[in-house]
């Protein structure tokens, strides 16, 4: 008997700033009667605090979260990762939002981006596909008088065709691209001198596509089959970060100014091979002889460390576990230098690293069960389904009263990691953009029940705009709510999805709910 309760909410406006995100999602090779289907979403904002705020209201307990890099006071990337149990042989095609973007040149408000996961088996390589892989500084900048590349490191596990481009149409809330960056299909940024007026920060919103070169069947669940064209994308990743033009520098020879790398540093794109449960070590050296090289930022996998040992002299330190057994990371990182209050980066530079010590194949699957269609913070109906389970409905009433309370902020260390004994690794010349990595097993990973999908009725008062900077909202919200879920257990689950359905009612996107009366709730029988 599902129990019946009474909520009394707090909702508050609260400021935020984006500063972008990099999806990707692998599937791994067929286990008894599932695939292990992998999320991992690196979303980046002005503080970690704000990422625990968007993603469970600050209490992540039960989330797959992991501290990435922060460069104090500006920016902090942190990884969400979910594993699921991919039971059933889909397509699924869903919008991704957090808050407002930081302040930004082209006039880019709300976050928006939109996802493409083809999880249909494909008859090229028999098992479903995996994204395009890659990784990105939420901040990347460059002084205006200067000339800068920047090539992303892209890979695909399946070994399909990269193509990148700018964001349009509905991947977007506002899609206007950076007047000053340009990009090619074969993922190069390109930025040219221009004058002091174009200074300042620009949001970039790119989309980064796969492609078979050949046409291929996809089944899903059903056994329903569709031939893809070789011209068609199969999945798509939004990449999205900051692009900073700052004030022109007394001179844009690398090794001045901006920081230049030396050796032992590796070239961009070299690859290290590694075991599990082995440190790999990368030696970072980068110098400016008229500024003082401070800090060394990097993004990449979970549990990357990095650490120096003077002016100049830095070191990334990882140690892959099981789970990244025959799987290929992507890591970046720039080296920051200060002189006399400007700050000046280096080029971006990225390696890869292989994790070896994989199992044998095992065979693909044949007979599938259906597919659990919720993510933690967003729902999703596949294309093709068998009867989902039984839902619940939730309706909020409207909100009855405002008033303004003054802004409050917080802020979060991220929690201390450790350091595995490294030992030696080998890198290789840089590849090109794609490469491919042999079918493997891998155990499969930790795999997180997904809640009770609650199906809310739809609206068509969705905002489309972005509210002011102010005023702050405060609403107190009587609700009465069914639902199979365990209000001791997974309150944090059960807020997310009225936070959900509230801003489908027309409140900002970046409300705050709470549970009041020191989070207690009480059920009714």
């Amino acid at each position: 008997m599902l129990s019946f309760v009474l909520l009394l909410l707090l909702i508050s406006g609260a400021q935020a700033s984006y500063y972008g995100v990099v999806y990707s999602y692998t599937v791994g090779d067929p286990q008894s009667d599932f695939y292990p289907l992998t999320n991992n979403f690196k979303v980046s904002f002005s503080s970690c605090e704000e990422f625990n705020l968007w993603l469970c209201d600050r209490n992540c307990s039960g989330f797959q979260i992991y501290p990435g890099d922060e460069k104090g006071g500006e920016w902090c990337q942190t990884a969400y990762i979910q594993d699921l149990p991919a039971t059933f042989l889909s397509t699924l095609d869903f919008p991704f939002s957090a808050t407002n973007w930081t302040e930004n040149r082209n006039g880019i408000e709300l976050s928006k981006a939109m996802l493409v996961i083809e999880i249909r088996n494909r008859s090229d390589i028999n098992k479903p596909n995996s994204s395009p892989q890659t990784a990105i500084i939420p901040l990347l900048r460059v002084p205006s008088n200067c000339q800068r590349n920047i090539n992303l490191l892209v890979s695909d596990p399946d070994g399909d065709d990269i193509r990148c481009r700018y964001a349009a149409g509905s991947e977007c809330s506002v899609c206007t691209p950076p007047s000053v960056l340009n990009v090619s299909s074969s993922c190069s940024l390109s930025f040219s001198p221009t004058n002091s007026s174009a200074e300042g920060p620009y949001a970039v919103q790119m989309v980064v596509e796969d492609f078979t070169g050949q046409n291929i069947t996809l089944t899903n669940g059903n056994n329903t089959q569709e031939v893809k064209p070789q011209n068609d994308a199969i999945s798509k990743i939004p990449v999205q970060f900051v692009f900073k033009v700052d004030p022109a520098a007394p001179s844009c020879t690398e090794g001045e100014y901006l920081p230049r790398f030396l050796p032992p540093t590796p070239q961009h794109g070299a690859q290290f091979f590694i075991d599990v449960d082995q440190a790999v070590e990368i030696s970072v050296r980068a110098e400016a002889t008229q500024a003082e090289t401070t800090e060394l930022l990097f993004s990449g996998p979970f549990g990357l460390n990095k650490s120096s040992s003077g002016s100049g002299n830095f070191t990334l330190t990882w140690t892959p576990s099981a789970s990244d057994a025959g799987q290929q990371q992507t890591l970046c990182f720039v080296v920051q230098a200060n002189s006399s209050g400007s700050v000046y980066q280096s080029d971006l530079r990225c390696v890869f690293v292989t994790t070896g010590n994989s199992p044998a194949t095992a065979s693909p699957l044949t007979t599938m069960a259906p597919l659990p269609t919720a993510f933690t913070f967003m729902t999703i109906q596949p294309l093709f389904t068998t009867p989902p389970p039984p839902t619940t409905a939730l309706t909020p009433p409207p909100p009855t009263t405002a008033m303004t309370p003054p802004p409050t902020t917080t802020a979060m260390t991220p929690p201390p990691t450790t350091t595995a004994t490294p030992t030696t690794a080998t890198a290789t010349t840089p590849p090109p953009n794609t490469s491919t990595l042999s079918p493997t097993t891998t155990a499969p990973p930790p795999i997180i029940s997904p809640p009770t999908t609650i199906v809310f009725p739809p609206t068509t008062n969705q905002p489309t705009t972005t509210f002011a900077p102010g005023p702050y909202f405060v609403l107190a919200l009587n609700m009465k709510l069914s639902t199979s879920l365990s209000l001791e257990n997974d309150s944090a689950v059960i807020i997310n999805l009225i936070k959900d359905e509230l801003r489908r009612q027309g409140l900002p996107r970046d409300i705050i709910v709470k549970l009041l009366s020191g989070g207690v709730v009480k059920a009714i029988a």
